[in-house]
């Protein structure tokens, strides 16, 4: 089962403080009962997504962001074979009906070695395609003012909550059109 609610804003005293007040264009809280509604809620990300999006995934081991990953990239057309956690390999490219750039920073520990692997060269390419960072907490001074935000929580062994933040006016009409639905 999926729904979501729009509030009041949650994020402004939250971890989530960083550019959240003056930024945030829209936010959705999904409830997750099962790995198959995650991957769904991806897929139906996927196919709205435009070349140019950033997403910054943020949750503790486990939570789904690599299974989120696998849906978002059904939704633009890569075969789910394909895609796999790139935490040894740091980063997998991807190709659907816009390129996908799968970051995962879960082994960096410092922005040095984040520089090494060449994360601002990616993000750079996000122009061209879609960029998708695991473990996104770690770059979010480098992101631009225009990404979409992933708070994953989990709330019981089979149960997450997603929280859809937009920040910039991009990710706006994307989230309004899956509260839609």
């Amino acid at each position: 089962m999926l729904y979501y609610r729009q509030e009041d804003n949650p994020f402004t005293a939250n971890v989530m403080s960083d550019k959240i007040s003056s930024n945030v264009q829209q936010y959705y809280l999904f409830l997750s009962s099962s790995p198959a509604a995650t991957f769904s809620l991806g897929k139906q990300v996927g196919e709205r997504l435009e070349a140019g999006s950033i997403l910054a995934l943020i949750g503790e081991l486990g939570c789904g962001k690599t299974l989120f990953t696998k849906g978002l990239c059904v939704g633009l057309g890569v075969p789910e074979r394909y895609v796999t956690s790139p935490t040894f390999v740091f980063i997998n490219e991807y190709l659907g009906r816009l390129p996908v750039f799968h970051i995962d920073l879960y082994r960096l520990n410092t922005i040095d070695e984040e520089f090494d692997i060449g994360i601002l060269d990616y993000l750079a390419k996000a122009d061209t395609g879609v960029i998708v960072v695991e473990w996104a907490e770690k770059i979010l001074s480098l992101l631009p003012d225009d990404y979409l935000r992933v708070q994953f929580q989990v709330l019981s062994a089979r149960r997450r909550q997603l929280a859809l933040v937009g920040f910039g006016k991009k990710f706006g009409n994307l989230l309004r059109k899956l509260g839609d639905q």
